[in-house]
């Protein structure tokens, strides 16, 4: 994995995917929530959450970056940890279907980390 250290790597990962629940509630916990409320509610209450994610995602970004990510690398890494958290939220929290889609979503993915991370 180049010239990243576990340490880098785990604190980076770490905050990113902490980050990243929070952006998912944030993007789509209103759909559940506040769908009887005006946009504007749900934009305000969104807003709140995303603050936490920004507090998150800048120092994970930061840091990796400092520690050796590429810029390519740290954002195939967020699309990575979307798809992570994403999945599971919506299927236990918005009660959508596990479909294959997002395996094959997935083997997509895996090969972008290849090309990204490879030396």
């Amino acid at each position: 994995m180049n010239s990243i250290s576990g340490s880098v790597w785990i604190q980076t990962v770490a905050l990113l995917l902490l980050s990243n629940v929070f952006m998912t509630f944030a993007w789509y916990g209103h759909l559940r929530h506040l769908a009887a409320q005006p946009w504007w509610t749900a934009a305000l209450v969104s807003w709140g959450i995303a603050l936490f994610e920004y507090m998150l995602q800048v120092p994970a970004n930061r840091w990796g970056y400092a520690g050796g990510f590429s810029l390519a690398q740290l954002k195939i890494t967020q699309e990575v940890i979307t798809l992570v958290v994403f999945v599971p939220f919506a299927v236990l929290w918005m009660g959508q279907p596990l479909k294959w889609d997002y395996l094959w979503a997935a083997l997509c993915l895996v090969a972008a980390v290849y090309f990204i991370f490879r030396g």
